[in-house]
């Protein structure tokens, strides 16, 4: 919205000047109090600043063509009140021998600091410049033409060769401001004037104010309203005798020129200069292309219409229309219709001003992708008192200046819903602002933004507020609260942290993903971020069985991409893509890892339930919803592929497989510090025979399933687009316990027992049995346990294999003897023996 401060001069008093001080307004001043007021300013435009040195009045005394050039020139005679006319070379051809021009001549500076000077161009010479409007930075418009004064609107006050500057109402100085929704009554020169007067305290003279004649029974042209619903409010007037040619006089081009809005005809230009000034979109139509009853309905399915832009629009439903017999003749509030145009011989105008429904105006508009001045003031909110007003003054106009005859019958059809009141606690806006305004304070703030306030009805302590017709947006307690802060001013509203409690720290499940991430990025793993959304298949893809709890997945109502509509039950989905996506690019050998939740949901849970938007959720509400909640425990997944140690000219590399990632997750468990058990499984999408499960030990001694690890099975592999005997593991961390807190080992100066064992066991035994089998048997003297040799042979058996660990005795005390750490070990091999059947290997 463009706002000429000259144009707000009409309803409140404000003077520009230049330095602070008494006596008016600078603009750093007026800037500040629209920011005040809410009203965001995007630039401040100076117009007129520019311009320097003789800039006159000049009369076109004659024309010569001149030919034999690439383009029509014109030599031309202007008298500039000089002696003897000036010689001025014009491409322009919008000018005649009489009419009234702006001249800049030798020495004058125009916009954009271009300088004018005698010079000899096509043979002539030119010794100054006929001036279009953007050269006089009034328009940006650079095919505008030449600016021509109509000179009756001139005569007896300025002749040849007078300031043209001044006579032009330069300079002058326009506010651009961005208007947010809720503030559509700002789109007005009548708005933004009454937010200046409550900002500056000034008096305000409403321009709305004016005595309009009641609607009549005799309407001034047959109109029927089908629509209520979406039209509440329709006024109209019709003028006849207008005459077409009659020209838009320079006071009215000069603010809709410097408003934005380029000047077209006088019937269109007053329709849309009482729209920036009221903030009251209207229609005019030649009343003579009217068939019949005019109708605003809803369009008919299939119904087209061809609108003011020269394009056909095929009509929903939805649209509302003004229609007559000859089918639909507009859009209501988005843009008129062609048939009904008016032209350069229309002398009959219908002038319509209504109140259309904001939704169904903004549905209109972005169904049709047709914003338009009007459709953007109808969506935000227009004053539903405007109609008649707007229509009166319309009527004004046309007659003042277009010599029109204003039919007496009004037409008003008024369908309206009376606005109820609202009640408002006088303490409510202290209690916001932590302020002490006062109900006094409030009052009056109220009251300058058009709000009638009265003693409520049921409780003589409240007030009843009833908002004013422009403000459509105050509905509830809390707008009138803003709207009293926004007036006694933000910037007045203390600024008071509350006290911030001492931090206790990090938390342990912070610290556990904090070390655990830390501890996978130095093993060299590179950790990503991916969206908790999958596709709808993840289950078949993933080769997930049917009773699999991970196949029943939460699914949005309101999915960003409709091709992953659920929740993730994994974290693979994620981490397995930016795997592929990464092989794809060329990468070779990637170490990928994610934390992140996931959602199960409970078997059997109830839906959330859809909560009031009018009133606190009940108790029993909100404990449905949380029971609607799924379990989102933290959980951790790596994945791998290509080589895990590279190769180069040191020799051949080495391949990742599953041991990598039962490492991973021995390498997560010892960041948190406690004690992974590993044995074999099967569990999708893992390989059967190369799967491991990842367990802990539970309060009760139980073993507690955490998460899985191994190689991929080969049908995930190729559905994923992975390369073959990709590894991965995911892993609970949430249900990793919090260890207890650890003792410093003691340090012993005398010297270890080492020994080694080599156990013949089933070949189905896994490893782990064996270690524990070992530890337990060993005692407090074993120091350390390894496996370092796996053996399987025919002197073994086909069923049977060799697992061989070296054991370390230590004693704090003491050196121990041969047969103390002998006996130590067979008490470890008997404990073997019996836990799982194992044989000291000969």
């Amino acid at each position: 919205m463009r706002v000429p401060v000259s144009w707000l001069r009409d309803f409140i008093a404000l003077e520009l000047r230049e330095e602070a001080g008494p006596g008016g307004f600078t603009v750093a001043e007026l800037d500040a109090a629209l920011v005040r007021s809410g009203l965001e300013v995007e630039a401040v435009h100076r117009i007129g600043d520019e311009l320097r040195g003789p800039i006159v009045i000049g009369e076109v005394v004659s024309i010569v063509e001149l030919t034999g050039f690439k383009k029509p020139i014109r030599h031309c005679q202007v008298d500039v009140g000089e002696a003897q006319p000036r010689s001025i070379v014009c491409g322009a051809r919008n000018f005649a021998v009489g009419d009234w021009v702006v001249v800049s001549l030798p020495g004058a500076v125009l916009a954009g600091g271009f300088e004018i000077t005698a010079r000899t161009t096509y043979g002539q010479l030119s010794d100054g410049m006929i001036c279009a409007l953007d050269e006089l930075g009034i328009s940006p418009d650079h095919h505008s033409g030449i600016l021509v004064l109509a000179r009756e609107e001139f005569a007896g006050q300025l002749r040849p060769g007078d300031d043209a500057v001044a006579a032009l109402g330069l300079p002058d100085v326009v506010f651009e401001l961005a208007v947010t929704p809720d503030r559509g009554y700002c789109l007005s020169i009548r708005g933004v004037a009454r937010e200046l007067s409550s900002a500056l305290n000034l008096a305000f003279t409403d321009p709305a104010e004016l005595s309009v004649p009641a609607a009549t029974d005799a309407q001034p042209y047959p109109v029927r309203l089908d629509a209520a619903a979406r039209c509440d409010r329709f006024a109209a007037r019709v003028v006849r005798g207008f005459n077409p040619d009659s020209a838009t006089p320079w006071w009215m081009q000069r603010r809709l020129l410097l408003s934005g809005v380029r000047s077209i005809s006088l019937a269109v230009d007053v329709t849309n200069y009482l729209m920036l000034e009221l903030g009251q979109p209207m229609h005019a139509y030649d009343l003579a292309t009217l068939q019949g009853q005019m109708v605003v309905r809803r369009a008919h399915a299939g119904e087209k219409l061809q609108t003011l832009d020269g394009t056909q629009r095929v009509l929903d439903p939805e649209d509302v229309v003004i229609a007559d017999d000859s089918g639909p003749i507009g859009l209501a509030a988005v843009m008129g219709g062609a048939t009904t145009e008016v032209s350069s011989s229309t002398t009959q105008l219908f002038i319509e001003a209504a109140h259309w429904d904001p939704v169904v105006v903004a549905r209109s508009a972005r169904r049709h992708q047709l914003g338009s001045e009007a459709s953007k003031r109808f969506e935000r909110g227009v004053d539903t008192e405007l109609g008649l007003v707007a229509a009166q003054r319309a009527v004004r106009l046309l007659v003042d200046l277009g010599g029109a005859v204003a039919d007496p019958n009004v037409l008003d059809f008024d369908a309206r819903v009376p606005s109820l009141p609202i009640e408002l606690d006088p303490g409510l806006p202290d209690r916001v602002a932590g302020a002490s305004y006062g109900a006094d304070a409030a009052r009056a703030a109220l009251q300058a933004i058009g709000c009638t306030v009265e003693t409520g009805t049921d409780n003589a302590e409240s007030w009843a507020v009833t908002p004013p017709s422009w403000r459509p947006d105050l509905s509830d307690p809390i707008d009138l609260v803003e709207e009293v802060l926004r007036l006694r001013g933000y910037d007045a509203i203390g600024s008071q942290l509350p006290p911030a409690p001492a931090s206790p720290g990090l938390t342990f499940a912070q610290r556990r993903l904090r070390g655990v991430s830390r501890a996978l990025a130095e093993d060299g793993y590179v950790e990503v971020i991916s969206y908790p959304f999958t596709v709808a298949n993840i289950a078949e893809i993933l080769g997930f069985l049917e009773d699999d709890p991970r196949r029943s997945a939460c699914t949005l109502a309101n999915p960003l991409d409709d091709a992953e509509p659920l929740l993730r039950t994994s974290l693979l989905p994620g981490v397995l893509k930016a795997l592929a996506r990464n092989v794809a690019r060329g990468q070779r050998g990637v170490a990928l890892f994610e934390s992140g939740l996931v959602y199960l949901p409970e078997a059997g849970a109830s839906p959330a339930p859809r909560l009031p938007v009018d009133a606190r959720p009940s108790d029993e509400q909100v404990a449905q919803l949380y029971a609607a909640v799924p379990h989102q425990p933290r959980h951790i997944a790596v994945a791998l592929t290509g080589e895990r140690l590279r190769s180069g000219w040191w020799g051949s590399g080495e391949a990742a497989d599953w041991s990598d990632a039962v490492d991973a997750a021995r390498t997560v468990a010892a960041a948190v510090g406690i004690q992974l058990h590993v044995r074999q499984a099967e569990y999708a999408p893992w390989h059967p025979g190369r799967c491991a499960e990842l367990a802990i030990v539970g309060p009760a001694g139980s073993m507690s399933v955490v998460g899985h690890a191994g190689e991929l099975h080969p049908g995930v592999v190729a559905r994923l687009g992975l390369p073959p005997r990709t590894v991965a593991m995911e892993l609970d961390l949430d249900a990793l316990p919090e260890p207890a807190v650890p003792c410093a080992p003691r340090l012993s100066a005398f010297p270890p027992a080492l020994l080694d064992v080599a156990l013949v066991v089933p070949a189905d035994t896994p490893a782990s049995a064996v270690e524990g089998a070992l530890r337990a048997g060993a005692g407090d003297l074993l120091e350390s346990l390894r496996l370092f040799d796996v053996f399987s042979g025919a002197q073994l058996g086909e069923d049977n294999k060799s697992l061989a660990y070296a054991l370390t005795f230590r004693a704090a005390d003491r050196t121990l003897t041969l047969a103390e750490a002998t006996a130590a070990r067979d008490t470890a091999v008997e404990r073997a023996r019996l836990v799982v059947g194992a044989k000291l290997r000969s």
